[in-house]
């Protein structure tokens, strides 16, 4: 197997060769170390950080923006974002506050991206 990736971990934007030879994962055309273990995770696990919204009540604002706090399975995503459709939280909500607790199991949480008071 061989990938080819553009690394999005700095500006540079360094293009990526990652390949499978003998049961070990090599990167090449890194500059930086963070491209290695970018190039190896997108290769067998990619992960993504999702940003959306909530409704909220008790507030003027009729929407709370949110987002995962880590990356989550790529092959996840749809069924996060059902799940955080469900969600419906009261104000007041601060920035960092955790409004859904590891989410379908993958130990990450969805956090609050803004106060509303």
């Amino acid at each position: 197997m061989t990938k080819e990736l553009i690394c999005i971990c700095c500006p540079q934007g360094c293009r990526l060769t990652v390949s499978d030879e003998s049961g070990e994962l090599t990167v090449t055309g890194y500059t930086c170390k963070r491209g290695i273990e970018y190039g190896k995770t997108e290769a067998t696990a990619p992960t993504r950080v999702i940003t959306t919204t909530v409704a909220v009540t008790g507030s003027s604002w009729c929407r709370l923006p949110v987002k995962t706090a880590g990356g989550v399975p790529k092959s996840k995503i749809f069924d996060c974002m059902d799940a955080i459709n469900q969600v419906t939280v009261q104000a007041p909500v601060h920035t960092g506050d955790v409004v859904l607790s590891n989410i379908l199991e993958t130990g990450v949480d969805v956090v609050a991206a803004r106060t509303i008071e």
